[in-house]
């Protein structure tokens, strides 16, 4: 309402603040206003949205895990409250509660639709987004436990074929065994949650099956559990249906002020419902285990879909229809590849995401990364889906809009627009030439006006990719710009000449006011490395600024500036052999080190393997990375537990290890290790999509001095050539139509 900005709104909460002995609100968010450049937007409503949601569970942690750790937590909590932990988190000033030492899990789907649970690295199942759990325990007649998330030691994997994936969870204790195995299922209209166990134990003991009012960020509320009159289901606030395929042989029920129901499994009469105010609720379904004996049970959770989902699902072997098959002497890397294809398949049902829980909403950044691994892994119809929604996200200035005051969407945008049409040799369709136009008005309207200033001619000050720091004006938002307009002048060649000579001139201008700013810190810093920002002294934000390299090549390999800013960061900002993000998220990043591995790729530098094979190493069982990796846990520490933009990342770097596209030709093998080198071996790959056509490649190891490399192409546009780059070989430039080549190794070059 107009008249509302004439009251003196700040004078009011000055003195209300003042009054109660509060410090001074509006004083405070001058000050901290002052550390940032001056931007439009502060901070993005999205992101303020989704902190304090955040935040309001770990309020809810505070308020009821420390005064019951008599209870069966998670397993992060089980770690990070416990003293003697190298996971231990001291809690006395934190107002919140939340899960910092160990955020990782393991999604569960179906191909194309939405709903996902989530595993965590004890076989915690959450069958529901942000929902309750289940948990599986095995307790025998003498008191002995076997509590997979107090358990130190466990092995977790992912087992997937053509057909499904599953996690599959084995813990062990005193004489006690327990194996689950979760998958999820298409079941007609909806989706089924699937948890298969087995259990066993010297003695008699029992199975477990028990109901959580928690998962992997904490609390989540159960007011209402009531087994069925056959005792084969629960029905769970009067919504959801767990079913088993036995009848319970005991059950026994709590609430919150009577304490966990495992604290009374010895003592509580079998009781078939609870109710409970406070919402934290559990439930216990036993099955007897016979002496040495396994015992059995499958629990199932339908999963209901939403409406416009259903009849969608699809067939794992169908998802992975043509997809680009990677076949190499190197079993991480190949589990790797195939587990992240996996990950891209059920994280993009029609938007694409970044993760199944912490990041389960659209980003236009982590969509250019994801879209552009489904275009390189031949999912292209995938890829083509998920672009069709991008013109519903773009507001009528032009804005492809995901979140506000983050200026490098709609460069991010028309390049995975244009990269689309480049692979799979098509123009662009013609529903989506207003939104390139519009994207590429909106880029010339948003850059700043020339001057003296070293941030003239660059985009505003904004959030940027929230990790690089404060508002500023960033190097990463103007090379996203620039490569957006270059690939959207592509893209108009083909409907618009004039739109496309327009959109080149606008991006040489703004390329020679990013080249003024760069060569202005030169000076400034004493050294060719990009800082993040022109007013930035060099810090770890410089990660941003490779973007001129990978993955736009709007740099040159060997670009001084480029090869120096990745020096620097390996030199200032790794550790343990991984990149170490010091802004916010405070751990090794395992997609940013991939983004300095690529950067040393191109400039052939064989440090390149070393990040790689670290990035593997970081893997959890189930070869997932969450966004950022603690550096003595080892587990996640920032942001969702399974990073999409990661999978994607590995995905891309394998690929480009052995091909990838430099000006008019391919470069082929140029990332193969040393070690699958050797006599008997082969790499296979394809069939690949590039920018020139789908190629597939087979390299042969048949004797200590010879290497078999063939292709064979698909072309829309024929690359100049085909340059091999084994390691420890000469680079040899071939006729894109030999289609084979024998390389010569000498003993040396071994």
């Amino acid at each position: 309402m107009p008249w509302m900005k004439w009251l003196p709104w700040r004078f009011l909460i000055r003195r209300v603040a003042r009054a109660h002995g509060f410090l001074d609100p509006v004083l405070l968010l001058s000050h901290l206003h002052r550390f940032a450049q001056p931007a439009e937007v502060g901070v993005p409503l999205e992101l303020l949205r989704a902190g304090v949601v955040f935040h309001a569970r770990g309020l809810i942690n505070s308020r009821v895990i420390q005064h019951n750790l008599d209870w069966v937590w998670p397993y992060w909590v089980e770690r990070q409250f416990d003293p003697g932990d190298p996971s231990f988190v001291p809690r006395a000033f934190a107002i919140t509660h939340v899960n910092l030492t160990h955020r990782n899990w393991t999604a569960l789907g179906v191909p194309d639709l939405s709903e996902l649970a989530v595993v965590d690295p004890r076989g915690l199942l959450t069958p529901f987004a942000d929902g309750w759990s289940l948990d599986c325990w095995v307790i025998d007649e003498d008191g002995a436990q076997l509590l997979p998330s107090r358990a130190r030691e466990a092995v977790q994997k992912l087992e997937c074929d053509d057909s499904n994936c599953a996690v599959v969870t084995e813990t062990r204790a005193a004489g006690m065994l327990l194996r689950t195995r979760i998958l999820m299922e298409p079941d007609g209209e909806q989706a089924i949650c699937r948890l298969q166990a087995r259990a066993q134990a010297d003695g008699s003991a029992w199975l477990v099956l028990s109901l959580r009012p928690a998962n992997p960020e904490g609390v989540s509320f159960v007011h209402k559990a009531t087994l069925t009159a056959d005792r084969r289901a629960w029905i769970i606030d009067d919504k959801y249906r767990v079913s088993f395929d036995a009848p319970a042989d005991r059950h026994h029920v709590s609430d919150y002020r009577a304490g966990d129901v495992h604290i009374h499994l010895h003592d509580l009469a079998d009781d078939i419902a609870i109710q409970c105010g406070v919402g934290m609720a559990t439930a216990a379904a036993m099955f007897r285990i016979d002496p040495g004996r396994p015992r059995d049970l499958q629990v199932d959770i339908p999963v209901e879909v939403p409406a416009d989902e259903r009849g969608c699902a699809r067939a794992w072997t169908d998802s992975l229809d043509g997809h680009c098959q990677l076949t190499i002497p190197d079993p991480v890397w190949q589990g790797l590849y195939d587990a992240a294809l996996r990950t891209l398949i059920i994280h993009s049902p029609r938007d694409v995401f970044p993760g199944p829980y912490t990041y389960k909403r659209f980003w236009f950044r982590d969509a250019a990364f994801i879209i552009y691994a489904l275009i390189c892994a031949g999912l292209t119809g995938r890829a083509e889906r998920a672009l069709d929604r991008f013109p519903l996200r773009q507001d009528l200035t032009g804005y492809f809009h995901s979140q506000e005051g983050e200026w490098d969407s709609n460069g991010q945008a028309l390049w995975i627009m244009e990269r689309f049409c480049a692979f799979t040799g098509t123009a662009p369709k013609p529903e989506w030439h207003t939104a390139i136009r519009r994207g590429v008005q909106w880029i010339g309207r948003k850059r700043l006006p020339a001057g003296n200033e070293p941030h003239a001619g660059l985009m505003p000050a904004g959030f940027s990719a929230e990790h690089l720091g404060p508002n500023d004006h960033y190097y990463w938002d103007d090379f996203w710009s620039v490569g957006g307009l270059r690939a959207a002048a592509r893209l108009m060649d083909s409907f618009d000449e004039a739109g496309a000579a327009g959109a080149r001139a606008e991006a040489n201008s703004f390329m020679a006011a990013i080249e003024r700013a760069l060569a202005n810190d030169r000076k400034r810093v004493g050294r060719p490395a990009m800082p993040a920002a022109p007013h930035r002294r060099l810090d770890a934000g410089a990660i941003g600024s490779l973007a001129g390299g990978y993955p736009l090549e709007l740099q040159a390999p060997d670009d001084p500036r480029l090869v120096d800013t990745a020096a620097f960061l390996m030199e200032r900002c790794f550790y343990q052999g991984g990149f170490f993000q010091d802004m916010i998220h405070s751990g090794v990043n395992a997609y940013l080190t991939l983004h300095v591995a690529q950067v040393l790729l191109r400039a052939g530098d064989e440090r390149a393997l070393a990040l790689i094979d670290r990035v593997a190493a970081l893997a959890s069982p189930t070869g997932q990375w969450p966004e950022a990796i603690h550096p003595a846990t080892l587990g996640g520490c920032m942001g969702d537990g399974q990073h999409v933009w990661a999978a994607a990342e590995w995905v891309l770097m394998v690929r480009n290890a052995l091909v990838r596209e430099e000006g008019d030709r391919l470069i082929v093998a140029a990332g193969a290790a040393p070690r699958w080198l050797r006599p008997g071996n082969r790499i296979a790959l394809g069939p690949a999509p590039t920018a020139f056509g789908a190629i597939s490649i087979e390299i042969l190891v048949p004797r200590e001095d010879t290497i078999t490399v063939s292709w064979n192409g698909d072309w829309h546009r024929p690359p100049a050539a085909v340059e091999i780059r084994l390691p420890g070989t000469e680079p040899q430039l071939c006729d894109v139509d030999a289609g084979t080549v024998e390389v010569r190794v000498t003993e040396g070059e071994r």
